[in-house]
């Protein structure tokens, strides 16, 4: 053989020992992929994506897995699809929300998921949240004070807020109210009674609200997120920004936590239905007013997270919501609901049934959801109100509210966002009385100390507004 020839069967020798070790590799990665196999949902072949920041975009979809999956699991199976977990909510065991890192449709990516049949429970779009309170008259401003009331707390314009103490003031009718004069002969609220506020968060420096404001105690750790990271939530949580800072930049929720709980006989502005409680913010809407399902959701598992770690949080207002039904939201309010935590909710403002068409949260069937329709000063449903003869709870008052806003002013509002935080105050009320009641024993204490109303039957399930006198025995 000559010397040409020898390298020549060299040269293949070489060739055939690299292939080998390559189809050995292959081998070996194709084994790997066995274990725990999944079907890939998937067709379209993605980039790879080495790094991505939560800051990098919003997730899509929700996704619950069935029990025994692991999130180590849930991990790989997301990386498969090129997603990423965005966060993990810790409250729902198999929760998660889903970045799909190519930007494809939403709905697409969530019917890949689900058809995950036998490792995934449901798979859902993240539905956008947004404030539908009636036009007017809301953000009408109010005169700087008036007339003192006899027997009244000493804030200037206390006698404006007809909803606490009606004379039939404005047009109104005398004692359609929540009959608070009465209520505060035996409780004015208490410190240790916490009253989340899930919202566009909370002017915390309001010069009424200041004193009422949760901060969170030396005691309580700061809150952690395994995918959030280390968060100070020295004045509570803003799930938009994933942050400690729930400073509204919008009014809303600031006017809802003043109807709960501005300080009372302080002089200043208005009367909340607790004169002394506190307010815990939970941002989640943004300065337009628009939100997420998600960011719901991770506000309910922060208040839900700071339940279990020594904060008497016993109620969630939520004065929002939707026509979109949210399995993963329902789950999230259920596990507040094994917390031991009310859900006070709007029952909305389209002047439709709620028993024909779902207004959510509001409309979950659920044993610590209590719905709120509205009601003008002369005891009447408020034209915008839903209402529903098994759907909607309870009545309250909910136009022309005079309530705490932001930068230290006052203004007017109607919605049933106004009518929810006067049913969250008074149960703050009930438990300042009685600090240990459960939760369901509150619920019932509420829907049956109602003043029954002929216009609200066949449109409330309870045929009344609330009295807040009468839920304290008064």
């Amino acid at each position: 053989m000559n010397r040409n020839n020898i390298w020549i069967h060299i040269g293949i020798a070489v060739v055939l020992v690299a292939l080998a070790s390559v189809l050995g590799q292959i081998g070996r990665w194709k084994s790997a992929l066995m274990t725990k196999e999944v079907p890939v949902v998937k067709t379209v072949t993605k980039p790879v994506v080495l790094t991505r920041t939560s800051a990098d975009g919003e997730p899509e979809v929700m996704v619950r897995f069935k029990p025994g999956v692991t999130l180590t699991d849930i991990r790989k199976f997301a990386a498969r699809n090129n997603d990423r977990i965005e966060d993990e909510i810790e409250s729902v065991t198999g929760l998660v929300a889903i970045d799909d890192l190519d930007n494809a449709n939403a709905d697409e990516v969530a019917k890949q998921y689900a058809a995950m049949t036998e490792l995934v429970a449901y798979a859902e779009k993240i539905e956008e949240i947004r404030l539908d309170d009636p036009a007017l008259p809301v953000q009408k401003k109010l005169p700087a004070e008036n007339d003192p009331v006899a027997g009244a707390p000493n804030d200037p314009l206390f006698s404006d807020q007809w909803a606490l103490n009606n004379t039939g003031q404005n047009g109104g009718k005398a004692n359609a109210h929540l009959d608070a004069l009465k209520a505060w002969a035996k409780t004015q609220g208490s410190s240790e009674v916490v009253v989340a506020v899930l919202d566009t968060g909370v002017d915390y420096a309001h010069k009424d609200l200041v004193e009422n404001m949760w901060i969170r105690p030396e005691s309580v750790p700061q809150y952690s997120d395994d995918e959030l990271g280390s968060i100070d939530d020295l004045h509570g949580f803003d799930a938009s920004e994933n942050a400690g800072d729930p400073m509204d930049d919008n009014g809303h929720g600031t006017h809802c936590a003043g109807i709960i709980g501005a300080e009372g006989n302080n002089g200043v502005g208005i009367a909340g239905i607790n004169w002394n409680v506190k307010i815990m913010p939970l941002k989640f809407l943004g300065r337009s007013g628009f939100g997420s399902t998600k960011n719901a959701i991770e506000a309910i598992n922060y208040a839900i997270d700071r339940k279990k770690n020594g904060v008497n949080l016993r109620v969630i207002n939520a004065s929002w919501g939707s026509t979109s039904k949210s399995k993963a939201l329902e789950d999230a309010i259920w596990a507040a609901s094994d917390a031991g935590i009310l859900f006070v909710a709007a029952a909305g403002n389209s002047s439709t049934d709620n028993d024909k068409r779902g207004h959510y949260p509001s409309n979950y069937n659920l044993p610590n959801i209590i719905s709120v329709a509205a009601l003008d000063r002369s005891d009447l449903l408020a034209s915008f109100s839903n209402f529903g003869s098994k759907t909607v709870h309870i009545a309250a008052p909910g136009r022309e509210i005079p309530s705490t806003w932001l930068n230290d002013e006052y203004r007017e509002a109607s919605g049933t966002s106004m009518a929810a935080p006067y049913v969250s105050g008074t149960a703050a009320l009930i438990l300042a009385n009685e600090p240990n009641l459960s939760m369901t024993k509150l619920r019932e204490r509420l829907l049956k100390s109602v003043d029954p109303i002929d216009t609200l039957l066949g449109k409330v399930a309870g045929g009344g507004r609330l009295n807040a006198a009468k839920a304290l025995g008064n």
